[in-house]
């Protein structure tokens, strides 16, 4: 499949990116410190601090980002959690980078970070709906109850009650209809 493949293409991509954020800000820190550059008064030591400070931050999001897609290769399994958040904030945050690399950089810079926000999405939704051991997709056939599934539980309760556990406060599960109307 074309899962494992993305993953990895992904977790490459984010830990070059956050070299590279940390490399750029790193060198504009120390622009800004050797010429003694102030900007309306600040002084240069705060801005190349504040610069390098900012870079590193960044980078190691990105590395954290990445670390998430090095794991969803490895493992083979879908981001959750914390991980699934890291990966959607990423692909915001390369939107918005785009939005404005296309005003201040240019169409290259534009079209690398769209690059980038198509490659996290095609992550997470490879990985959106995980199959099971026979190629079923969980919620299918024998998970909603349907024919294999009249006398097990499902998630929601048992299927032939309409779902009913005794708990009040779930909603019904899927509806089996009697055995006499189901057509052979």
């Amino acid at each position: 499949m074309v899962r494992r493949p993305v993953a990895w293409v992904v977790a490459v991509v984010l830990f070059a990116e956050a070299l590279g954020v940390v490399a750029l800000n790193w060198f504009l820190g120390e622009v800004v410190h050797r010429q003694r550059m102030s900007l309306a008064g600040l002084d240069p030591n705060v801005m190349a601090n504040s610069s390098k400070a900012g870079g590193l931050v960044f980078g190691l999001y990105f590395a954290l980002c990445g670390l998430v897609a090095l794991l969803v290769a490895v493992r083979g399994r879908r981001p959750a959690g914390l991980g699934r958040v890291l990966l959607i904030s990423a692909a915001v945050v390369h939107g918005l980078l785009g939005a404005f690399a296309w005003g201040l950089v240019g169409w290259r810079a534009f079209l690398f970070m769209v690059l980038v926000l198509g490659l996290i999405v095609l992550l997470l939704m490879t990985y959106d709906r995980e199959e099971g051991p026979a190629g079923e997709v969980p919620g299918g056939p024998r998970d909603a109850g349907g024919p294999g599934a009249e006398n097990t539980p499902g998630p929601a309760g048992d299927a032939r009650h309409g779902g009913e556990t005794g708990h009040g406060s779930e909603a019904p599960g899927p509806l089996t209809p009697p055995a006499e109307a189901r057509t052979p």
